[in-house]
């Protein structure tokens, strides 16, 4: 990416982020990148591949911000658990004061049709993959309805969070998945 695009994306990101996607446009965009609509175009082809390009990126920079606190955790599946709560707390509250950028995302595309669609759904699929592999060697056998319950526990957190209603909601999130995992009978 020229470092031109990669201002774009920046720029991009932080809007749609901040004021979300429908409500910032290219030529803001543009402006904020100190780029020509031109550049955007040539580079990006649409404001919908923007948006693309945003989200897969986000997505990446999540999952690469995730994996230290996995692998800290140790053999521990529960503490393995843990410390996917632990990393959301950690990039929420350094990325993410508006809640989780998927959600906001999706509540502005929710037609499957449009490209974004799936880099939001897949992200939240890899969420509920890494939930349920996750549970699987926590709750043999119960692998799937704890890896749920794990993700709607997560997902409620970031809501709460975005929407600032009570303090530390991840906080919480991460105890009630605590005690999930010990009604699951987990190993620890």
């Amino acid at each position: 990416m020229t470092p031109a695009a990669r201002r774009a994306l920046t720029a991009a990101e932080r809007l749609f982020y901040e004021r979300g996607i429908h409500a910032v446009g290219v030529d803001l965009i543009a402006a904020e990148a100190g780029v020509t609509k031109k550049t955007l175009y040539d580079r990006f082809g649409s404001k919908e591949q923007i948006v693309v390009e945003y989200l897969a990126d986000r997505d990446e920079r999540w999952r690469a911000f995730l994996a230290p606190y996995v692998d800290a955790a140790g053999p521990s599946p529960a503490a393995r658990i843990l410390a996917v709560f632990d990393a959301s707390r950690a990039w929420s509250a350094e990325h993410s004061g508006r809640g989780c950028s998927m959600v906001n995302a999706h509540a502005e595309i929710s037609d499957p049709a449009h490209p974004a669609y799936a880099i939001i759904t897949a992200q939240k699929q890899w969420m509920l993959g890494l939930f349920t592999d996750l549970a699987g060697a926590a709750a043999p056998g119960r692998a799937e309805r704890v890896g749920r319950g794990l993700m709607l526990l997560h997902e409620g957190a970031l809501v709460a969070h975005g929407l600032d209603v009570f303090p530390d909601p991840i906080g919480q999130a991460r105890e009630e998945a605590e005690a999930l995992l010990a009604a699951a009978g987990a190993e620890w």
